[in-house]
């Protein structure tokens, strides 16, 4: 896992002045953000991608044995994709699907060697490619509310009248619980504050708050893929 990095290691030293308020633990030690020392260290954004593709490819099984919402899709854009490894898990199994991963330049530009989907270089701040339906795989818990609105929003403009948002999250109990999977979820809770700007955990509540502050008026369901994974589905 990229959390034994020495790189994300090193952060966890600085957790206590964190907690108390204003920059992560890892801008703290690091002097920038995760996202800015990814676009300029190599190495790191090859250890983070590597654990991403197995996370993905382990996430991603099980969610094709359990959602099976992909039937009527046609154009599946994969927000924040990274290497594109889901997308191309999702379009083999619905061929039908053109698949776009949409992810950061420094991102797609070294993955291009996935025929299978189209890459799309760009900022899920500024805009999202048009598809009926839009993919986000643990992207929220990376953000903060005001940054989910803010890419929720861009979702919500790609998408087509009644077209649907399905996005791949932890989700925290509606109360607090002992159990080992909560524990997990809450030990992750507290990575997010050493690495995201702002990112946490959230109860499916709080995703449906955000999701209708953003435009997402329609439909909700929820599917339980395994672990503290569920896929959320927004329509708008």
């Amino acid at each position: 896992m990229f959390t034994t990095d020495q790189d994300f290691l090193t952060a966890w030293q600085q957790l206590g002045a964190a907690a108390g308020g204003g920059q992560t633990t890892f801008k703290r030690t690091h002097g920038v953000s995760m996202g800015e020392d990814l676009g300029r260290n190599p190495r790191l954004l090859g250890v983070v991608d590597k654990a991403m593709v197995q996370i993905s490819v382990m996430v991603t099984s099980r969610l094709l044995e359990r959602f099976h919402r992909f039937d009527d899709v046609a154009v599946l854009v994969d927000v924040g994709g990274g290497t594109g490894s889901t997308l191309e898990m999702i379009t083999s199994r619905y061929k039908h699907i053109r698949g776009i991963n949409f992810d950061l330049p420094h991102v797609v530009t070294v993955h291009l060697d996935l025929i299978c989907v189209e890459h799309i270089a760009g900022n899920m701040f500024d805009n999202v490619p048009t598809g009926d339906a839009i993919f986000l795989k643990t992207v929220l818990h990376m953000l903060d509310d005001n940054d989910c609105i803010k890419v929720l929003k861009n979702c919500n403009q790609a998408l087509p009248d009644k077209g649907r948002l399905i996005a791949v999250e932890f989700v925290l109990p509606a109360t607090p619980e002992v159990t080992r999977a909560a524990q997990n979820l809450y030990i992750l809770d507290v990575m997010m504050l050493n690495n995201s700007e702002g990112g946490k955990e959230r109860t499916v509540e709080e995703f449906l708050k955000l999701a209708r502050e953003s435009g997402f008026s329609g439909t909700f369901q929820s599917t339980y893929i395994f672990g503290n994974f569920w896929a959320l589905e927004f329509t708008n």
